[in-house]
């Protein structure tokens, strides 16, 4: 096993991305892992579970493997069942992570800076924490290594919880003002989705109502 302060930890987005991706396919659909090219860019590309979004080509992820590959970090997977070249990442042996580690370092990487109870639910696809006591554990014994991997940010003017981020790509102070802005930008969104919905809901409510009204009539006549 290999010591992570021999490695270069100073990764670029796409290298985080495609580590990420790596990282995340072998514990969520292991039957598919490793991932050849065209499945490992697809990977990378997902508009779910994905932050920012990214259009990454397959020679901008070659490029990624290539650096990754010299860092110990991920590279070709041997395999006699295919012809076609599949790629693995080599997490494990260079950090020795715990599943709870790798899930929430996974999830940052993919997502980036989250609040305990975000990366809660994010993470539960690959690790179930029973609390945010043990979540927050964990992080802290991230932030703990030498050199440290994770990152508890100031919180943001008029957010009532801290966000957490991973390292990996160096430390970004642009975070602490630019990850307000997704917060916004998704709150108009389900406000733009929710406006549809309503206006169905009260056609449907007046449809309802005029049935009624003429039952109501109709129920009336029987008197007269």
């Amino acid at each position: 096993m290999r010591k992570e302060g021999l490695v270069e930890l100073l990764l670029s987005d796409r290298e985080v991305r495609v580590l990420g991706a790596l990282i995340e396919k072998e514990i969520t659909t292991p039957d598919y892992y490793p991932l050849s090219l065209n499945a490992l860019t697809n990977a990378c590309d997902q508009k779910s579970n994905r932050h920012p979004v990214m259009a990454l080509d397959e020679q901008t992820v070659r490029d990624a493997l290539d650096i990754l590959n010299q860092k110990g970090l991920a590279g070709p997977a041997s395999s006699a069942e295919s012809r076609v070249i599949k790629f693995a990442h080599r997490w494990q042996e260079v950090f020795n992570f715990d599943r709870r580690e790798t899930a929430l370092l996974c999830e940052l990487m993919l997502r980036g800076p989250q609040t305990l109870g975000e990366l809660r639910g994010h993470a539960e696809r690959m690790y179930r924490f029973d609390n945010l006591e043990s979540l927050e554990a964990t992080l802290q014994k991230l932030g703990e290594r030498q050199p440290p991997l994770v990152k508890k940010l100031p919180r943001l003017p008029g957010t009532k919880e801290s966000r957490y981020a991973h390292l990996l790509a160096g430390d970004q102070p642009e975070w602490t003002a630019a990850a307000a802005e997704p917060t916004a930008v998704s709150a108009l969104q389900e406000a733009d989705e929710r406006i549809p919905r309503l206006a169905t809901e009260v056609e449907e409510l007046k449809r309802q109502l005029a049935d009624l009204q003429q039952q109501f009539a109709e129920f009336k006549k029987q008197f007269e």
